[in-house]
Order: structure tokens, then C-alpha cells, then sequence
């Protein structure tokens, strides 16, 4: 009978520490050293540790990606990718090595105290890393925006007469002039900075909406855009930073896995429950919160959303609808009760997770029937 071990590796971006725990409750569990991060030296690790027997390996999600994982996989071993804050800890250890924490990776990993992360195929990852390179380029124009205005207002330039960054605010900011030569540098260089940053964000638009169009998950993309508040880049945002969501079994999953479920710290008679639990994916949080403010007012299609829903298969406009009776309603009744606005969109949001699995399970059904 072939014997089995679990090796866990502490991953750091030059180093990696091994640790070898063998199988059973009692397995020997030993450290084996320190290797450079290196695709040449995983692999000799690999070689030399399978006298061991059929290998397991575990390390941490974190900044240095799923190359190892990816890796160990096409040598034909077992990895799982796991989750940092879902690591069991005793409170405690005051010692913290990369030695120990590689043998606590091991010994956990042998336990099955471990949870694993969805690991991202590499079309999926690079989708992934487009859209976090998009969320960028706004926060960039954010802050570009941000010390203009700033920079306007300290000399008496506010704009008054409409909306700022419309077509009328561009011409007033091509009109502005300044006496002294380094104000008028300073406002120029602040302009061309907006304008750079704004040329960023569109570049990136476009080519998310290039990539979504050949990629093997656009047609759940373009479901989702049949939801109220959903366009492209929103329902690309949240299905690359989610995943596929048939490895979801049910709704109420999907809506812890977002963070959107209420904490909850209850003990003998005593039920306390507070604010979402904010925990998972933040970009897919964001996006599904920034959708639910639109169901604050009535149900309706607009001629925009239309177009798009006479593309799409009828049991998809049937829960697109259903979702926009529905929460639209439940937005006014609970405006109605006194809940606070923020309290309500994190209401909205969760049920809209509900609607999206279900739009999910619609299309895993008839993409895998075409």
C-alpha cells in the first residue's frame, strides 16, 4: 500500500520552507529545509520528497500567485491553495517562524483543518488582474480629479452652473487662465494628469469588453448584464473576482462567501447579531452593493436594458424581472420600516446574489447543453 504525506510550504517571494508530516494521527512531522522560490528548485523538491510516497502539498494564498500550485499540479501531485484568515490559531502562540509556520501548514493540512481557495485558470487570472488593473486606473482618476478641484478652489475657481467632468465643466476648465506662471504650470500639469488617467481607465474598459467577448464564461457575463444595475464591466467584475459560480451549491453560499451575511456572536440564551460579515471578495461586494442602489426606485426597463434583454434566453428576463419586482419592493418596505438607507442597499445586495446564482445555475444548464 503506497504511503501518503502532507507537506506544507510557508511561500515567500525568495524562500520557500518545507515541512513533512507523514499520514496518521501520530505521523512523524519533520522540517525539511529552505529552498530558493524558484521553479527549477520546486521541482527538484518535488523529485526528492516523492520517497516519501504520494505527496500533498498546501501553502497559503498570497501575493506570490498560483504558479506553485499550478506547478505541482502538472507533476502530477496534489496542492491546495488555502485560505490565510481561515487558518486555525491558538491564542497563545506568541512565535511566529517560518519554520514552525510551515510544519503548522503540514500537520493542519493532514487534520483537514484547512480551507482551500478557488484556484483560477489562467484566462480567469489574467480577466482577474484586468479588472483589478481597471479598479486602479479609477482610484488613480479619483485622486487625479480630487487635486484639481482642490487646487481650483484655493484660488476661487468653483464651478457652479452643472455637474463637474460633463462636456460644459471641460470647456470651463479650457478657459481657465492664471496670472502667475508656476499657478498656470501647476493647473496644467493637474489637467493633464486627469486627462492621462482618464485615457488609462477607457484603455482598460476596452479591452475588458474585448476579452469578455472570447472568453468561455461571456455568455454568464452578458446574462447578468439583464439585471437591474448590472452593465459590463460590473458583471465582468464580479464573475472574474468569483468565479464560476456552479461550485456554489446554494445561494445562501454565495452571499457568505461575499461577505454579505450578518455577523452573528450568540452564546447560551443570549442572540447577538451586527453588520455584514464584509469578509471574501471585496471587488465582487462592492460591485453587487453599488447595484442594489438602483432598486430604490420603482420597477422598470429601461430602453438601454431592453436591448440587452431581447438577447437573452426567456427563463433569464423571467428572473431578471422577478429580481426587480421583487427588490425594488423590498427596498420601499423597508424604507418605509425606518432602516437606514445602508442597512437596506446590504439587504438588496444579498438577495441580488440570490438572483445572480440562480441566473448562474440557467446558464451552467444550457451552456453545457450547447
Amino acid at each position: 500500500m503506497q504511503t501518503r504525506s502532507f507537506v506544507g510550504l510557508d511561500v515567500h517571494k525568495a524562500s520557500i520552507s518545507i515541512s513533512v508530516a507523514e499520514d496518521g494521527r501520530g505521523g512523524e512531522v519533520r522540517f525539511v529545509g529552505v529552498i530558493p522560490n524558484t521553479a527549477e528548485e520546486v521541482a527538484k523538491m518535488a523529485r526528492r520528497l516523492s520517497k516519501h510516497g504520494e505527496l500533498e502539498f498546501c501553502y497559503e494564498a498570497s501575493c506570490c500567485g498560483y504558479g506553485i500550485h499550478r506547478q505541482l499540479t502538472a507533476l502530477g501531485h496534489r496542492c491546495t491553495v488555502v485560505a490565510p484568515s481561515l487558518i486555525p490559531r491558538k491564542p497563545g502562540e506568541r512565535i511566529k517562524t517560518d519554520r514552525r509556520d510551515s510544519e503548522k501548514l503540514a500537520i493542519l493540512h493532514r487534520a483537514g483543518d484547512l480551507t482551500a481557495v478557488w484556484v483560477p485558470d489562467p484566462t480567469h487570472e489574467a480577466l482577474r488582474d484586468l479588472v483589478r488593473a481597471r479598479m486602479d486606473a479609477m482610484m488613480h482618476l479619483m485622486r487625479a480629479r480630487q487635486q484639481l478641484l482642490a487646487f481650483l478652489l484655493r484660488h476661487g475657481r468653483n464651478y457652479t452652473t452643472g455637474k463637474h467632468w460633463t462636456m460644459r465643466h471641460r470647456a470651463w476648465l479650457a478657459g481657465q487662465t492664471f496670472a502667475e506662471e508656476a499657478h498656470q504650470a501647476v493647473f496644467q500639469d493637474y489637467l493633464e494628469a486627469v486627462w492621462t488617467a482618464t485615457q488609462r481607465r477607457d484603455a482598460l474598459i476596452t479591452r475588458i469588453e474585448t476579452m469578455v467577448a472570447a472568453w468561455s464564461l461571456g455568455p454568464l457575463v452578458e446574462a447578468l448584464r439583464g439585471l437591474r444595475g448590472m452593465d459590463t464591466i460590473s458583471a465582468a467584475t464580479f464573475i472574474a473576482s468569483t468565479g464560476d459560480l456552479s461550485r456554489f451549491e446554494s445561494p445562501r453560499l454565495l452571499m457568505g462567501y461575499l461577505g454579505l451575511v450578518p455577523s452573528e456572536h450568540s452564546s447560551g440564551d443570549t442572540i447577538r447579531r451586527g453588520g455584514i460579515t464584509k469578509t471574501g471578495n471585496r471587488e465582487a461586494r462592492r460591485m453587487l452593493i453599488e447595484a442594489a442602489w438602483s432598486y430604490q426606485y420603482p420597477a422598470r426597463v429601461a430602453k438601454e436594458k431592453a436591448e440587452i434583454l431581447v438577447r437573452l434566453p426567456s427563463n433569464i428576463r423571467e428572473i431578471a424581472w422577478k429580481a426587480q419586482t421583487r427588490l425594488c419592493a423590498r427596498y420601499r418596505k423597508m424604507i418605509a420600516r425606518g432602516k437606514k438607507p445602508t442597512v437596506t442597499v446590504a439587504a438588496i445586495a444579498r438577495e441580488l446574489a440570490g438572483f445572480i446564482w440562480a441566473i448562474g445555475q440557467e446558464m451552467r444548464i444550457t451552456m453545457a447543453a450547447g
